[in-house]
């Protein structure tokens, strides 16, 4: 049994459809904040990882998680070594962990300490485990179909500023390998798209895949901080200001983790937005 935690995120939702179609024991787990829907052979169940006793009898007879921390859990939350400790109580013996590329890259980041510090504690945890390291997600453009669709215009930040970000499916691609197969205990993948991409091209792609022309309207990093504490914590939306504004030169790296894992390339932009064109159009 495979239980995947974030069940009905960008990243879960996508993992337990291909969990179940390799044929896994899948049960998914969410707050029971949001409606459910699983397909067939997998089962559900309510937890919060801030409720360990939650946890625990969501984890009751797997012997594999998927680990996804969001929202108020990136900055405070049970003890990591305790979140695995209860974990292993439970029977489970390999986790897939999702972290960031930013635990590496910026480590005196207060909006990545947690995220180290679950890092650490799998290290020291005694279980199987695999860390998954993505940068930007295609999914952040999400924030934009409100504006698209009534106005065909994209505001965002740093429209010229690149980066090598990922499509949510191609990390529970990953994840889904990782939770199968005996071979990669102990290693950190960096996950990214196959190209650096700007949000002017981003906006350029959303305009082909819906066949109609969209204004980029450039924001102030204020006026972004503004509308990323309407979903996230000040200090996760400044330091992903900072490397949306200034990355570093790792951080603008393609990485073939992805080919490497699953034996093909990474998923570009251009067809993510394809894939959702109906959300926008």
């Amino acid at each position: 049994m495979i239980v995947v935690t974030g069940a009905t995120g960008n990243i879960g939702s996508a993992l337990v459809g291909l969990l179940v179609d390799a044929g896994a024991r899948v049960r998914a787990v969410s707050r029971g904040t949001r409606p459910v829907e699983l397909p067939t052979g997998a089962e559900h169940a309510v937890a919060d990882l801030g409720d360990l006793d939650s946890l625990s009898a969501a984890l009751q007879g797997a012997d594999a998680l998927f680990l996804l921390i969001t929202g108020e859990q990136l900055m405070t939350g049970p003890e990591p070594a305790l979140l695995l400790k209860t974990a292993a109580d439970a029977g489970i013996r390999r986790v897939v962990f999702v972290s960031s590329q930013g635990a590496v890259t910026r480590p005196q980041s207060d909006g990545y300490a947690r995220t180290i510090a679950f890092e650490q504690a799998l290290a020291e945890s005694g279980l199987d485990w695999t860390a998954l390291r993505p940068g930007a997600f295609f999914s952040n453009t999400l924030a934009w179909i409100e504006p698209v669709r009534a106005q065909r215009v994209v505001p965002a930040p740093f429209g010229d500023v690149g980066l090598p970000a990922v499509d949510p499916a191609d990390i529970a691609a990953v994840a889904a390998v990782a939770l199968r197969e005996d071979n990669h205990h102990g290693r950190a993948y960096t996950l990214t798209g196959p190209a650096v991409i700007t949000p002017r091209d981003q906006a350029a792609a959303l305009a082909e895949a819906i066949d109609t022309p969209i204004t980029f309207l450039e924001l102030t990093p204020e006026q972004a901080k503004q509308n990323m504490l309407r979903f996230m914590p000040e200090p996760v939306a400044d330091h992903t200001l900072s490397i949306l504004g200034a990355p570093t030169h790792e951080e603008q790296q393609v990485s073939h983790d992805i080919e490497t894992v699953l034996g093909r390339p990474a998923t570009p932009y251009a067809h993510w937005a394809q894939r959702h064109r109906a959300m926008f159009a």
